[in-house]
């Protein structure tokens, strides 16, 4: 404040608050910068510092602070109005809308005041020859805040009937202002037509798209256009987050959490803004959010969720449901405080009906970090059976024995009903048999005792198969356990008795397929500890039936464990048998169809041990056609993945590819969370590496959405986010791939998932910055990885990083920073023998220091040590020709470059003969362009040649000589004879050789 002592550093001092953060400190400091306007006694200077307080005001959450600054600037144009410049009368009518609007968000103001003021400013418009365009825009929002509805159409149509001019609203502000009433009448794509201009960049302004893309949210979901939703959230909501103005388009984005199953990304959107719950300079944003903060709430309460803690207000912690009725009760308080004014019930209607929306899409993978908020489990209390349930049970029994007959995923919970069920009942032996045999099946380890008691009780009912089938399947899991070699013991005897059973046909098909299956699972699992250990065998080594060990001079084998050629052989012969007995099945029973599938997924496992990754790609196809052929195309997933991983081993990218589609069809809705999120995060990889990235992308977002279903957010998330975000980026979607990025750095560490992920996540977000014009925190991004990568042996991505932070750093404003961290970079270029890095930089360097006071002749020094790099390396003789030829073209552009740099830096205030002397110099470097350039014969050469040859010829006309700017400009034409007018940079040199030759021919006029 010490500084402002004339109306310079007042001005100085007001734009520089105009660049701080939304906010109260910015506008504190507009009331202490009013205060210093009027020491000065300028009264142009209160008028300014009154618009400056006032604007600071509108856009702030302190917005029923503006009528005082406009009062008084309202006064004092009306007692002087030439104290106003024309900037300042401009500014003065243009704010009359604002305060239209402001009067609309403050209940305590009547309607009558308000509909006084529309007159007003009709009245004052028409005085000052303005158009009624902006009148009946303000008419129409009066109309449609109080459910005017006629009006409201009649005041639309009027507004869009009236020309534009000065006081009109800019284009995209009307447009959202369109398209939010066809929204708001259910004309959903009217509005998202209305509203594509400014969602595309057309038009756009301090506040657009911010709205725009808020109010989008709800009308895209409606019409089923959840993809583009989803990325109008996460690029608005990056746009609105800063801003503390924008509550009401915050709570369109809450809102679309709401509506999206994103209730744990809602709950994050609240705990950042928690002054929103209670700030009340505009009360009807305010209503806006405690309105979507009920939605929300309901939301979790319906989820089970009630008495979760959840940010509120400050001063206390709140459950959902205490949120939920607080909230509630206070927008419905300030909703009918608005129809008492208004004297309808429009405003409370609108509150109650956005309160009770139900959800539009179940649930929208966003690929930002969020975990869904899980109900509570319910307690689990014993029901007793009642006759009723008891009569039932032969139909339970029927289904459950269907379910396990055809394999289905949940028999094993069809028994557990079948045995709830039961209890008390008197059952017959067989059906006991069962019960106990099928929850040992869903006890895992804990089921070998259970299995055991099944087999007593299935050879109790006179069925001796099933029996050692029961005993197997604990046999198995003893396996499972690692008690390996108990579990080989165990079989065994299983084993011999159903081969004598099933040759005196006393028992069937599927109960000897049954116990040579469990069998071969049991050896499988010891090739399976054999493969954990590390030991192996080629196909070429196998003999079947070896054992470790070499015989003594009896000629007898030490007792020893086997080898693993003999663990080898001894699993395929019990899989060749089992194939044996299943071969070819033809039959009904699906659950010989399966052991067959399952036989040949097992010699392709042991096709993998010996050394036959081919062989045991063409198995594991087998027998996933096997499963899928059963009916049963879940069992296939798990060798689908298998193959995926071979086939991507082997080099077979159509069948990895392949597979992995194959395994995520299959797998359906039985897919674990965790296993899908994987078979989609390799499926990115797949195509995103055949340059597929928009699929990629929708992969990666599916990946990263499961794998927080999994509890997996913070691991494999985390990768599927870093993914993501490169997908995007590769799209040009660098707001939402940057917001994705920004979610997942938290979660990837060096430690999970490698220095490389990290700094390629850090590299990838400093080019969406960079790209979204934050060039501060782009540079902030690419010094992070490189100081990560300034460890690493291979000193390329260093360099490429330190350079990149080097030009973000410039762009930012920051020309010291920039300086240090392009010869950072050059240094580094130079050790790596990289000249083009080493060109580049000194020239970034040149420029730089041309900005600076009296840098003129460091920036000659610069941009003529890069010519030198250039020529020493050309001079040394040592490259080949391609590359000879990229630096001769790197010599060109570098002489270009010191031409233009010449031409600049001439200062404004020097005089003719200094000036003149730069202009020669500059002439010389761009000649020595053009022949540098001309001796290259590519086509992008002579673009270079032709658009060198052009810059020659203005500074030749610069220097009064127009024959010679007027050869050069022949020259181009001549250079494009007989060239077609496809090529965007013909048809540009030619027209600007054509206005170089009319400028010439008028100089050349006596």
């Amino acid at each position: 404040m010490a500084g402002i002592t004339d109306f310079d550093s007042l001005r100085r001092a007001m734009a520089e608050n105009s660049e701080r953060p939304e906010g109260p400190a910015r506008n504190a400091r507009a009331e202490q910068l009013l205060a210093e306007a009027e020491k000065l006694g300028i009264p142009l200077a209160v008028i300014e510092a009154l618009g400056h307080q006032l604007k600071v005001y509108n856009y702030s959450s302190e917005k029923d602070k503006m009528f005082v600054p406009f009062a008084r600037l309202l006064r004092m144009w009306d007692e002087r109005p030439e104290d106003f410049d024309e900037y300042e009368t401009h500014s003065l009518h243009w704010v009359f809308k604002w305060m239209s609007s402001g009067m609309l968000d403050q209940p305590h103001v009547p309607i009558a005041s308000i509909e006084k003021w529309l007159g007003e400013m009709e009245h004052r418009y028409r005085l000052a020859g303005h158009s009624e365009r902006a009148v009946r825009s303000a008419e129409f929002s009066v109309a449609a805040h109080v459910g005017d509805l006629p009006r409201a159409e009649r005041a639309y149509t009027a507004w869009l009937a009236a020309d534009r001019d000065s006081m009109a609203d800019c284009h995209a502000c009307e447009l959202h202002g369109q398209g939010w009433w066809q929204a708001e009448r259910g004309r959903d794509a009217e509005a998202l037509l209305l509203w594509r201009p400014v969602l595309e960049g057309e038009f756009t302004c301090a506040h657009e798209p911010h709205t725009v893309l808020a109010s989008s949210l709800v009308p895209l979901l409606r019409l089923g256009r959840a993809d583009e939703a989803r990325a109008n959230h996460l690029r608005g909501f990056r746009l609105v987050r800063p801003m503390e103005s924008m509550r009401g388009a915050y709570a369109d984005h809450v809102e679309f959490c709401a509506l999206t199953g994103n209730e744990a990304r809602g709950l994050e959107l609240l705990a950042e803004r928690p002054a929103y719950f209670t700030d009340t300079g505009q009360p009807r944003s305010r209503l806006d959010f405690l309105s979507v903060v009920t939605l929300l709430m309901d939301r979790l309460v319906e989820m089970g969720l009630a008495d979760r803690e959840v940010p509120g207000p400050a001063g206390r912690s709140w459950t959902a449901r205490e949120l939920a009725t607080h909230a509630s009760t206070e927008a419905l308080a300030l909703a009918a405080r608005f129809d008492e004014r208004n004297g309808t019930t429009y405003v409370s209607e609108r509150a109650r009906a956005r309160m009770a929306q139900s959800p539009l899409v179940e649930r929208l993978p966003l690929g930002v970090r969020a975990v869904r908020p899980a109900p509570a489990a319910p307690v689990a209390t014993p029901v007793a059976v009642s006759p009723e349930a008891e009569r039932d049970l032969p139909a339970l029994l029927t289904q459950a024995r269907r379910l396990s007959d055809t394999l289905r995923p949940n028999a094993v919970e069809a028994w557990a009903a079948v045995s709830r069920a039961a209890e008390g009942v008197d059952l017959d032996v067989r059906e006991r048999a069962e019960i106990v045999d099928h929850e040992a099946m869903g006890r895992g380890p804990e089921g070998v005792e259970l299995f055991e008691r099944a087999a007593e009780l299935y050879a109790e009912a006179g069925d001796p198969g099933e029996a050692l089938a029961a005993r197997t399947r604990a046999a198995y899991v003893r396996a499972l356990t690692g008690r390996v070699d108990e579990a080989v013991a165990a079989v065994a005897e299983p084993y011999d008795e159903i081969l004598a059973l099933y040759a005196d046909e006393a028992t069937g098909l599927r109960q000897t397929a049954s116990v040579l299956m469990g069998r071969a699972r049991v050896l499988m699992r010891r090739v399976q500890e054999l493969a954990e250990t590390g030991a192996g065998v080629n196909r070429e080594d196998r003999q079947d039936g070896a054992v470790s060990g070499v015989p003594d001079e009896t000629g007898t084998a030490p007792s020893r464990a086997p080898s693993a050629e003999g663990v080898l052989a001894e699993a395929e012969r019990a899989v060749r048998e089992l194939l044996a007995l299943v071969g070819g099945y033809a039959g009904d029973d699906v659950r010989i169809a399966a052991r067959e599938a399952e036989g040949l997924a097992m010699l392709a496992e042991l096709a993998l041990q010996g050394g036959d990754p081919e062989g045991a790609v063409e198995l594991f196809t087998r027998a996933s056609d096997g499963f899928v052929a059963a009916g049963l195309p879940w069992f296939a997933v798990e060798y689908e993945a298998r193959l995926a991983g071979l086939s991507h081993h082997l080099g077979d990218i159509a069948g990895t590819e392949r597979a992995l589609r194959a395994a995520l069809e299959h797998g359906g809705t039985q897919l674990e969370a965790v296993g899908r999120a994987q078979l989609h995060l390799q499926l990115a990889e797949v195509v995103g590496g055949r340059g597929l990235a928009v699929e990629a992308a929708e992969h990666s977002l599916e990946a990263a959405h499961w794998a927080d279903e999994a509890g997996e957010g913070p691991t494999l998330g985390a990768w599927a986010r870093h993914q993501l975000g490169g997908f995007l980026l590769r799209q040009g979607r660098f707001a939402e791939a940057a917001e994705v990025l920004e979610s997942a750095l938290p979660d990837l560490t060096v430690e999970t998932h490698g220095d490389g992920a990290v700094v390629q996540a850090q590299w990838w977000l400093g080019d969406c910055l960079s790209e979204l014009g934050e060039h501060r925190e782009a540079a902030e991004r690419r010094l992070r990885a490189a100081e990560i990568a300034r460890h690493w042996p291979e000193q390329h991505d260093h360099a490429t990083l330190a350079h990149l932070a080097a030009e973000s750093l410039g762009a930012a404003g920051l020309p010291a920073e920039a300086d240090q961290a392009y010869a950072r970079a050059g240094e580094l270029w130079r050790s790596l023998g990289n000249i083009h890095g080493l060109v580049r930089s000194l020239r970034a360097r040149a420029w730089l220091a041309l900005r600076a006071d009296d840098g003129a002749d460091a920036a000659r020094e610069l941009m003529s040590a890069a010519v030198g790099e250039c020529e020493r390396v050309l001079g040394a003789g040592e490259a080949e020709e391609e590359a000879r030829e990229r630096l001769v073209a790197e010599l060109g552009h570098t002489h270009r470059q010191f031409g233009d740099l010449l031409a600049r830096s001439a200062a404004e205030d020097a005089d003719d003969d200094a000036i003149r002397a730069a202009l020669e110099d500059a002439l010389v470097q761009v000649g020595e362009a053009v022949a540098v350039f001309a001796s290259l014969e590519d086509e992008d050469a002579l673009h270079s040649r032709t658009g060198a040859e052009l810059a020659a010829g203005w500074l030749e006309a610069d220097l009064g000589r127009p024959a010679d700017a007027a050869a050069r400009a022949r020259a181009v034409l001549t250079a494009y004879d007989g060239a077609g007018t496809e090529d965007e940079t013909v048809r540009d040199r030619r027209a600007e050789a054509d206005q170089l030759l009319q400028v010439t021919e008028e100089q050349a006029r006596p």
